[in-house]
């Protein structure tokens, strides 16, 4: 086999979305002749912790962990936070509570002396140790994967010093993310930003993202060429969920953290005005929202007089998933509520594994992105506009007669399979090979 070291900063046991990409994907490559070597932090702060995920390390692969110092600790005794509480993402707290002086200064810190991101300690650390590694046991080719982007950072200097071809693999936009304004950047600090990144995008032998929208945005700052590999679901993920218990309640489930910036209260006032109208409709409906849950949302929930429709949950592990898609009528997913270049591009990793429970599903967002347009093309669900309550009451209208009569019969679109984990390692690796032979 050939060999591949993957640079990764999520990796089992951390959880959520973040770990998915390179953890599936290391699952497949041996399949199509290459061994991945994952280079990882030991001690890392992970938002998530989820050891289910540990069964999807095959043996092939060799995994290394080094140290990291990350800044998160100091963080949270500046501010007075518990041990066990998790820092978000940029340090940017997305609740809508007012700030004080000690949060705007740690958010001012993190932007201007922590480029790209609060693992930037780790890179020269890392570097040094990879070239002594790589010496002793080469590699035909380097993957980094960011966010966060230090792992880029870290490969450049190895592609720098050893000349091994180097793929960049974007799975969020860097300079273009959602919170990149919010982070009191000053003119010198968003130039470093933009010329880090720059670097990356010019350097790489090869960039990848994970959507169209996003290859363009790339191009645009200055990547040649970015191909994309969709995230996909893994098959072995699907399970047998025929015991799971599955009740005549109309239930709509989101499965993940919903942000103030993803409230989508057309969503709510929708269902609030058809509560109060069909007494049918009040008796059946159930939404479940398994993840995090900010209180804007909780808030606009009450106010649309949904407070005993709702059943909140905290994160289940990954290998719960399907059985809670499997007791759902409809999946919910709302998007950013704004139609910039990175909402367009957003393609949440959650939708393939909605698509491939063959349940409807109801997307809140840009009917013009990338994830309206696979919806469209996989028949996998409708997308209405952030602010179409009265589109989403149609929808929603139409969906609950479609339950009455048939439960909502599955979507076994033969297009779905397309984003199976297993064929986007495939696309991977066929773009590993073009330019490791070159």
């Amino acid at each position: 086999m050939k060999r591949v070291l993957i640079i990764t900063y999520y990796w089992p046991p951390s959880g959520g979305s973040g770990v998915q990409r390179w953890l599936k994907m290391s699952k497949y490559l041996p399949e199509y002749g290459w061994q991945p070597v994952v280079y990882t932090a030991e001690g890392a702060e992970y938002p998530v912790e989820d050891p289910s995920l540990e069964k999807d390390v095959r043996p092939e692969v060799e995994v290394i962990r080094q140290p990291i110092i990350e800044p998160y600790s100091f963080y949270k005794k500046f501010l007075g936070m518990k041990k066990e509480q998790k820092v978000k993402a940029g340090f940017i707290d997305d609740t809508g509570h007012k700030q004080g002086w000690k949060e705007r200064l740690s958010i001012w810190i993190r932007g201007n002396f922590f480029i790209p991101d609060a693992r930037c300690w780790w890179v020269k650390p890392s570097v040094k140790y990879l070239k002594s590694y790589l010496k002793e046991h080469p590699v035909d080719a380097i993957i980094s994967t960011g966010p966060p982007h230090s792992m880029h950072l870290i490969a450049m200097q190895l592609k720098e010093a050893l000349g091994i071809t180097w793929i960049a693999d974007f799975r969020d936009p860097w300079t273009e993310i959602d919170y990149y304004s919010k982070l009191r950047l000053t003119r010198r600090a968003d130039r470093k930003h933009h010329r880090l990144e720059h670097e990356v995008l010019t350097k790489a032998d090869k960039v990848v993202t994970v959507s169209p929208n996003w290859a363009r945005r790339l191009e645009a700052l200055g990547a040649p060429k970015a191909d994309v590999v969709y995230n996909g679901f893994d098959e072995s993920d699907l399970g047998q969920t025929g015991d799971a218990f599955v009740s005549d309640k109309f239930t709509l489930t989101y499965l993940g953290v919903l942000f103030k910036v993803r409230n989508p209260e057309c969503l709510w006032q929708a269902l609030g005005e058809l509560v109060a109208e069909d007494t049918r409709f009040a008796e059946k409906l159930q939404v479940k929202l398994i993840g995090q849950v900010d209180k804007e949302v909780t808030q606009t929930i009450t106010r649309n007089g949904l407070k005993d429709h709702v059943v909140l949950s905290p994160y289940i592990p990954h290998d719960q998933v399907a059985d809670a898609l499997h007791q759902s009528s409809v999946l919910l997913l709302p998007l950013m509520s704004n139609d910039e270049s990175d909402t367009l591009g957003l393609i949440p990793a959650k939708v393939f594994e909605y698509m491939a429970s063959g349940k409807p599903i109801l997307c809140i967002g840009p009917t013009n992105g990338d994830t309206a347009k696979i919806l469209t093309e996989t028949n996998s669900g409708v997308t209405v506009g952030f602010e179409d309550t009265s589109r989403m009451k149609n929808v929603i209208k139409d969906l609950f007669k479609k339950h009455l009569e048939s439960g909502l019969l599955s979507n076994d679109n033969p297009a779905i399979k397309e984003y199976s984990r297993k064929n986007q390692a495939e696309l991977f690796v066929r773009i590993i090979n073009t330019h490791s032979l070159q």
